[in-house]
């Protein structure tokens, strides 16, 4: 089994020991990716909604370093800093992005590193 890299500019910059994503035969598979303008490495917005537009626009960006879009994704982990207060602001975020049938979705509480969202995907084309 072989494994490429994906990189997009258009996306942050891996901050540690991490490809932004690989392709695996028909699959790719992101690293989680938060908030964070590519052009800035700033964290973007104050709220979950709009660190969750600006997540998907990472993420989005990666994606179509390969040719795909978000209706490619078939699974996403999503990780929320306060899953409780925010859910239904980034589900109804997360909800304008995607058509039927969605992805797969795990959502989870997590400690993250200073913002409110993290996402990543299991996106699939047929080679």
């Amino acid at each position: 089994m072989s494994k490429r890299e994906l990189r997009s500019a258009a996306a942050p910059a891996p901050l540690g020991t991490y490809s932004q994503a690989l392709v695996v035969g028909d699959f790719v598979y992101t690293s989680g990716m938060g908030p964070i303008d590519p052009k800035t490495g700033e964290v973007v917005g104050d709220d979950v909604a709009a660190q969750t537009r600006q997540t998907l626009a990472n993420l989005t960006a990666v994606l179509a370093e390969h040719g795909l879009g978000l209706d490619d994704v078939v699974k996403s982990t999503v990780h929320l800093q306060e899953l409780h207060r925010d859910f239904a602001a980034y589900d109804e975020v997360y909800r304008a992005h995607f058509n039927e049938p969605y992805p797969v979705r795990t959502t989870v509480g997590s400690d993250l590193m200073n913002i409110l969202v993290e996402i990543d995907f299991v996106a699939y084309k047929k080679s």
